[in-house]
């Protein structure tokens, strides 16, 4: 076996050590914590949570190749401290040990303690090793931020009590990270999905297209975010417009009658809008008191929002957030640039004069979770970042963050030719959209600059915690 080395990352966290240790303890921690950089997929569980001799088997995406990962838990001490250790994958030998030290009465720090050993022996070590230590000090800040922001803003509400949430949308983009965010903060979720619900799962079946929701599964429920709607982002069909309008008119009417007729009805219903409310407006300033645009968009996101009428009439309090491109390398916009421009042929599209008004995925999140327990949170709400930029502007700083040319422009004809309507009032139009009622209400964006959103998710820093290599 080749040399041991350890990495050491430690952090500030602004919690007790009990409370951090809860917050690893419950479902959703390895989710949430999972790189969006990374392609990693749960095959697994076995065992009890992160207790010793719980198990678990992971594929990840190294380059073009997968590679499978067993893990199991080998140390547990209640609050304090946990272990797992790899049984099989990409290592020679791989030991994490993630310990919760109490610094203060309302504060305590986070190490995570990994001792491994590169595979190939000397020559894994001679060529390896500043790579592997680059990649785990990437991967712990990434993991140390999002720890300590998601326990501060759990933090902000914890005396309003663990709430239970039905999300429709689950498995999207949003769906899949606002699940853990929730779990990991001690609330309790349920999913609404098609077919056949697994109630031992927290599932709760709805039929969107033909009106059927299971309203006795439903209740209980504190809150609601309604996620759930067809694509958008591919070549419109006048069927397939027919599909987006309905996905979320109809959807949004179904589930907002059955939240009417609840005998305990939920405190809010969070709906995603969109930013296509706006139309193409140029350079005006847009904010949530601003008229809507025309197009298609504008006026499937006008239907959209008046589908909540039944769920506002019945006294639940509604938020409709109108959501900018949302930015995470796993999915959705930046996801679909990432491979031209890490390949140097990215640029702007046509001449970049286009407003981009964008989000983060962490941002959207806090938002979403702001908007539950804000009273004030009502009617639309502007889901955007302050530091909206020109579509060329965006081009040119995400080239900077990948380190590549980003110069090559795409030609609006390109665009119409690939994708029709859809590209004309997505990629080509643009609107200077304003968060004016969340910086109103106070939310505190962790996220409002481009480059820092852009090096957080893709994973270009290593800026937090203090390491210690050895």
């Amino acid at each position: 076996m080749g040399k041991s080395h350890v990495f050491d990352a430690r952090s500030q966290m602004p919690v007790s050590a009990s409370e951090l240790f809860s917050w690893h303890a419950r479902e959703g921690a390895f989710e949430r914590l999972a790189p969006p950089w990374e392609r990693v997929e749960v095959l697994e569980r076995t065992g009890d949570g992160i207790r010793q001799g719980a198990r678990a088997v992971v594929r990840m995406k190294l380059g073009p190749i997968s590679q499978r990962w067993v893990a199991e838990h080998t140390a547990y001490e209640e609050g304090s401290l946990f272990q797992d250790q790899q049984l099989s994958g990409p290592f020679s030998k791989w030991v994490h040990t993630h310990r919760m030290l109490q610094e203060s009465a309302s504060t305590s720090v986070l190490e995570d303690s990994i001792e491994y050993v590169l595979p190939v022996g000397p020559l894994g070590n001679a060529f390896g090793n500043g790579f592997a230590r680059n990649k785990l000090a990437r991967m712990f800040a990434y993991r140390h931020r999002v720890t300590r922001e998601d326990l501060r803003r759990h933090a902000a509400f914890a005396g309003h009590g663990p709430l239970t949430v039905a999300i429709t949308g689950a498995s999207g983009l949003v769906g899949t990270s606002l699940t853990p965010f929730l779990t990991t903060g001690g609330h309790r979720v349920k999913r609404l999905v098609r077919g056949k619900a697994d109630a031992s799962r927290g599932e709760i079946s709805w039929a969107p297209d033909k009106g059927q929701v299971d309203t006795d599964a439903l209740e209980g429920t504190d809150a609601v975010v309604h996620l759930a709607g067809a694509n958008v982002g591919q070549r419109w069909s006048p069927e397939y417009k027919d599909l987006i309008l309905k996905s979320r008119t109809e959807g949004t009417r179904t589930l907002s009658e059955a939240l009417a007729r609840l005998k305990r009805k939920p405190r809010v219903l969070v709906c995603a809008v969109g930013t296509g409310f706006y139309g193409d407006r140029g350079d005006e300033p847009l904010t949530e008191t601003s008229a809507p645009g025309t197009g298609f968009l504008a006026d499937v996101c006008r239907a959209w929002e008046a589908s909540t009428a039944p769920a506002e009439a019945a006294g639940i309090r509604v938020v409709h957030l109108r959501i900018g491109p949302v930015l995470d390398a796993r999915d959705g916009a930046l996801a679909k640039m990432l491979p031209a421009f890490k390949a140097g042929g990215g640029g702007p599209i046509s001449s970049g004069r286009q407003w981009f008004s964008w989000v983060s995925l962490e941002d959207l999140l806090g938002l979403i979770h702001f908007s539950l327990f804000t009273e004030a949170a009502r009617g639309p709400i502007n889901a955007v970042a302050p530091g909206a930029v020109r579509q060329v502007d965006f081009a040119r700083t995400l080239g900077r963050v990948l380190r590549r040319p980003a110069f090559f422009p795409v030609p609006a004809p390109v665009i119409r030719t690939l994708f029709g309507e859809m590209g004309q009032e997505t990629v080509l139009s643009g609107a200077h959209v304003l968060p004016s009622a969340a910086e109103r209400l106070g939310f505190p964006f962790l996220l409002p600059d481009l480059e820092e959103a852009l090096r957080f998710t893709l994973g270009r820093t290593t800026a937090g915690p203090e390491y210690r290599l050895s």
